[in-house]
Parts: structure tokens; sequence; C-alpha cells
């Protein structure tokens, strides 16, 4: 039930329930009896008197007829008081019935006052009944719908954002446009494309500029082993010691110069290695949902993750897990076999594909900077994934390791066991 039908439904028959209630409070028990049908029943027990066994009733109205002993002369129905007595307990009415002026007996007139009273309670206490009954199938249905349509699109939009946070730009964010908040989701994944495409522009501003210095460190080393050269042969042929003092302080400058050039290029690598990694204490379960966050394309069928606990950083594990999902589409895209068990004091997960693997060769060097597969080709990529997730991995006493397995690759992360599960 959407929010548009919610509304006016519940308010109407709040409405209702409110209308039902102050009749119900205004209704008072009507004692008196009408008293035409009185009167009716009288005459024609007067009339019948002398052959009461005869006698039909011709109102609507229940009644007793006894004479001056007390015995029944006629009765409507079983359950009436029988006598004057019991007629004023059940607060009836007692009218005397007169033949030729004098009286001969008396009708016991049924008061039913009461039970219609009870009537209308019950019908009102089962229609108030009845309404409260709806109003709580129309609130679960509501809290569920809220449920759905604004609470989880909130909970994936916060997993989306500390995915941002974290840096991980690949994952799109699930869209449903039907939904209240589908326009809101679209804008934050069209801020995750724009966001991916300037890190895009920055990741290729920082190849220029490694290869400038990769070039410029070669055009130095150049110039530099020259002088080198040139000092060495001037310490040679040298005179006297202070000209060969002169010529050594050129050379260990020229050495110098050769170590700040190489420790240059080297720095151009170092900023992939400074991403913090802060393991903590996690439940077991935590695994599948980051292990289901990851596989955005749902081709894979996740298993059921032993009980345990481990030491992991939630955000970089789950960063490791969307390497690993999105290497997979890109490069083989195939279905995916997931499998989860304790080896040791770890938590193996494996992640396979069916794309045949890669050759032996490559499979040593896939986890280094900068380095892809053939099978790469024009994949969108920098090489980093494998590189990066196993630093991950270290840093929380983990392992990541890349194999062939029986239908493609297969990478396993093994997530260090707290002491309590071990």
């Amino acid at each position: 039930m959407n929010r548009q039908r919610f509304w006016p439904f519940f308010l109407a028959l709040f409405a209702a329930e409110l209308a039902a209630l102050l009749s119900f409070a205004g209704w008072e028990a009507d004692d008196a009896q009408d008293a035409v049908l009185v009167n009716d029943a009288v005459q024609t027990v007067q009339a019948d008197w002398e052959e009461m066994g005869r006698h039909k009733n011709r109102t609507r109205l229940d009644y007793v007829v006894i004479d001056l002993d007390g015995n029944v002369l006629f009765q409507t129905r079983p359950g009436l008081s029988r006598s004057v007595n019991e007629a004023v307990r059940h607060w009836d009415m007692a009218m005397d019935v007169a033949v030729g002026g004098a009286v001969v007996g008396k009708i016991l007139i049924h008061n039913d006052s009461a039970r219609l009273f009870w009537d209308r309670k019950e019908k009102t206490t089962l229609f108030l009944a009845g309404a409260v009954v709806l109003q709580c199938i129309a609130c679960i249905g509501y809290f569920f719908y809220v449920s759905q349509a604004i609470q989880k699109p909130f909970r994936r939009l916060k997993g989306f954002a500390e995915r941002i946070a974290g840096g991980n730009l690949d994952i799109p964010l699930e869209m449903d446009r039907q939904n209240v908040f589908g326009a809101f989701t679209e804008s934050f994944d069209m801020m995750r494309s724009e966001l991916k495409k300037a890190r895009r522009a920055e990741a290729e501003a920082n190849a220029c500029k490694r290869e400038l210095v990769a070039k410029l460190s070669h055009d130095i080393k150049t110039p530099v082993a020259s002088i080198q050269a040139a000092s060495e042969v001037g310490a040679a042929l040298a005179a006297d010691e202070r000209a060969r003092e002169s010529y050594t302080q050129i050379m260990q400058k020229a050495d110098q110069i050769n170590a700040l050039v190489t420790n240059l290029f080297a720095s151009a690598l170092e900023e992939l290695e400074q991403l913090s990694v802060s393991p903590a204490e996690l439940d077991g379960r935590t695994i599948k949902t980051l292990l289901q966050q990851a596989d955005y394309l749902h081709r894979a069928a996740i298993p059921a993750v032993p009980a345990c606990r481990v030491s992991a950083d939630g955000l970089r594990l789950q960063q490791v897990f969307d390497n690993l999902f999105s290497n997979s589409y890109k490069y083989a895209g195939t279905g995916i076999e997931v499998t989860a068990a304790k080896e040791g004091r770890f938590l193996a997960v494996s992640i396979e594909d069916y794309g045949g693997g890669v050759s032996d060769s490559e499979l040593p060097l896939l986890k280094q900077k900068f380095v892809r597969g053939k099978n790469a080709k024009s994949a969108d990529g920098a090489g980093l994934g494998l590189f990066i997730s196993d630093s991950f991995m270290k840093g929380m006493g983990g392992e990541l390791s890349v194999e062939n397995g029986a239908r493609g690759l297969k990478v396993t992360v093994r997530v260090a066991l707290s002491g309590s599960s071990q």
C-alpha cells in the first residue's frame, strides 16, 4: 500500500471508528414500551379472554397472560416472566385484563430494551474490533512499504557512500526509478560516474607524470654518467693531490645526483602503499553481506559462511571483494563460483570464474604493480587491483593467493580468524 492510498484509507477508518464510538457513548437503554402496541395487546387479550386457547399474538411484543390465581393462560414464547413478582424484577410491564368491568387477570409484557441495547453494543464492539484489525494490517503494510521503499534504499546508499569514501568507484548503485528516491539515487550514481571520470583523468595525468619522471631520470643519468667517467679520467691523470681531490668530489656529487634521481622515480609509486588498514573483530556473517554487495551483477550464488569471528577492516575487505568481482566481470564475463570454509587460523573465501584462467608464466606477476594479463585487451584498468588487494590483506594479517582453478582464474582471500574462533 503506497502512501497516496494509505493516509485516506487510514483517516476514513479512523473517522468511522470515532463516529461509532461517539454513537455508542450516547446510547442509553430505553425502558419505555410502545403505548400503542401495549394497548393493542391488552385489547386483543380482553377480546379473546373467554377462548384464550385460540388467542394469537397480533403485535411484535412478547407477553404472558395469567389469571388471578397465577395460572398461565397464554405465552408468546418460553422463558418469559410467569408472575407479577418476577415481572417486576425483570422490569417487565404488568397490565390488568378487565372483562365486563371486572379484573380477571394480568398481561405481563416483556421489556426487551436491554436485549436491544446489548445487541447494539455487540455489533458496535465487533465493528470497532474489525476496524482495529484493519488498522493493524494497514500499519504493518505501511511499515513494510517504508522498509522496502525508504529504509532499504538508504541502507544501500550508506554502503555506496562508504565505497565512494574508500575510493571504489567501479560498483554502480542499484536503482529503482519507480521508487520515491529513484531520481535521488540516480543523481548519486551520476556523481559516481563523474568522480570515476575525474579519477581516470587524474590517473592518466599521474601516468604521464611518472612517464615524464622516467624519461627525465634517464636523460639526467646519461650526462651524469659522462661526468663520472670524465672525473675518473681526470683523477687518474691529475698532476697533484689537490686536483685529484677536486675530481673525487665531482664523482661523489655525481653519485649523489644519481641516487636522488632514482629516489625521485621510486617516490611516484609510494602513494599506492599509504592507504591505512584498521582491523577489528567482525562477525563471520558480515563476510556474506560484503560478498553480496560486491556481486552487484548477481552472477554468483553466495554460500553460507561458517559461524566464526574474524579480524578484518570491513571497508578494506569490501574493496578487496569489489576488486575481485569487478575483475571477473571485466576479463571473464562468466558466472562465478564462491566457496567459504575454515582453513586453520583463516576463513578462506575462494572466488573462481569460468574464463579459462591465465598462462602459468603470468600467475606470479598478477599481484605486482601495473601488471595486467594478456586477456585484459582493451578493458578499463591500471593493473593495480590485485596489488592493492594483496596489500590490504597483508595489513589485516591475512593472505591473497592467485591460481588457475578447474574452470578459470581462482583467487582465494584468507581472512584471519579472531582468537575466539581459532
